[in-house]
């Protein structure tokens, strides 16, 4: 399971208004190229976003759906890409004196990239996570304080 964690120069809202945001996904998660909602709720149990991965002249969907999620505080993903499989991605904000920190916690659950786990998918994971994250903290650290507080 590939656990990593980044610090966010903002409070947990701020990352919140990110996450919260299904048009956004696209911009922080590594692989994405961009994201559409499927439904109106998002992030709430069950809502769902097609999102598109694109690989020079190749692309293909894949849905995330959400399983769980407390507002300002847990996000909790289900990541289906056709051939690969499931992925559950669990984000969790946690208030750091004035900051944030994001701690995410992925693993595969069925299909292709349950099967082929290892080590070595463990540590492609963990360099995916360093860039997702980094993004994310970029993205939640240049949003406008009106749209963060919207």
């Amino acid at each position: 399971m590939a656990v990593r964690h980044q610090l966010v120069r903002c409070p947990p809202h701020s990352v919140w208004a990110v996450l919260a945001d299904p048009t956004l996904y696209g911009e922080w998660v590594v692989g994405p190229s961009e994201s559409t909602p499927l439904d109106d709720a998002w992030p709430a149990s069950g809502s769902r976003l097609r999102y598109t991965v694109r690989l020079g002249p190749w692309s293909a969907e894949g849905t995330t759906t959400v399983r769980h999620q407390e507002a300002g505080r847990e996000l909790e993903l289900e990541a289906s890409f056709k051939a690969l499989g499931t992925a559950r991605i669990f984000l969790q904000l946690r208030p750091w004196g004035e900051e944030t920190l994001i701690v995410c916690d992925e693993h595969p659950l069925r299909g292709l990239g349950g099967s082929l786990h290892s080590f070595v998918s463990e540590a492609a994971l963990q360099l995916r996570h360093r860039g997702m994250l980094a993004r994310l903290a970029r993205l939640v650290e240049q949003q406008p304080d009106e749209v963060l507080r919207a």
